[in-house]
């Protein structure tokens, strides 16, 4: 597995706010859908037959620097990578991009290895930091 990973989208109409733009608080929901596809392509993740060893991840942190208007119908490619790997959490680092090849955002999220049972963070286990590194 690389420590990269790229999901495509198209923007949606709802996705936009009055002004025709995609509105600031949609590119969570980017970032997630990024997340997502990434953890089901490689760990199986939501799907019915996931790695039985694969534990609960939370999100403890996002930051989104915006540099360029998105709008209905643009095409974007998240760029995510794995930027830092500590003892029970990850950081991944996003850029934005249009099809145009101009940068829309850029981003990072720390996610944590958490026991939903226990509610405590647990370390990466070796098979996800496996995964994790580049």
């Amino acid at each position: 597995m690389s420590a990269s990973f790229t999901h495509r989208l198209t923007v949606r109409f709802r996705d936009c706010d009055p002004l025709g733009h995609v509105n600031n608080a949609v590119y969570l929901t980017y970032l997630e859908e990024t997340r997502f596809a990434h953890w089901r392509a490689e760990w199986g993740f939501g799907t019915t037959n996931p790695a039985p060893d694969i534990p609960g991840v939370i999100l403890a942190r996002v930051e989104i620097d915006y540099r360029a208007q998105a709008r209905y119908g643009d095409v974007l490619d998240i760029r995510m990578t794995v930027t830092a790997l500590g003892r029970s959490s990850f950081t991944y680092g996003y850029d934005i991009v249009d099809d145009r090849g101009g940068l829309v955002a850029t981003a990072k999220s720390v996610m944590v290895i958490f026991d939903y049972k226990t509610q405590t963070p647990v370390p990466i286990p070796d098979r996800v930091r496996a995964m994790l590194q580049p």
